[in-house]
């Protein structure tokens, strides 16, 4: 067995190269064309969702760049923030900015180490 340094393991994942994380990748397909919203919204809603159940930074990482690429930017995030917090709480809201903030961290990783 092959021992990984952590940023190399992190990087194939991020990449796709593990077999569950090809699974999550299948679940997610053509999953905005068979909800019937808008891309933007779409991705306002998966946010809501991401800070309601206390996502992994991981999961940040993957729906973010989507979102962003979609258009989104902070001001929305801040925005779907701002109006699912009296409902989720301002704990979950203040873990949510935690862990986009080790998105990013992740992110750098990432791009420091591609392979």
């Amino acid at each position: 067995m092959t021992t990984q340094a952590p940023e190399r393991t992190l990087g194939a994942i991020a990449h796709g190269d593990a077999p569950v994380f090809e699974e999550i990748v299948q679940m997610h397909l053509n999953t905005l064309e068979r909800s019937g919203l808008d891309e933007r919204t779409y991705h306002l809603v998966r946010l809501a969702a991401l800070v309601a159940v206390d996502s992994a930074p991981a999961s940040y990482l993957m729906n973010l760049a989507a979102a962003q690429e979609a258009g989104l930017t902070a001001a929305d995030a801040q925005g779907v923030t701002t109006a699912i917090a009296p409902i989720v709480g301002s704990a979950r809201v203040v873990s949510a900015a935690g862990n986009v903030l080790r998105a990013l961290g992740l992110d750098e990783i990432l791009n420091e180490n591609p392979e």
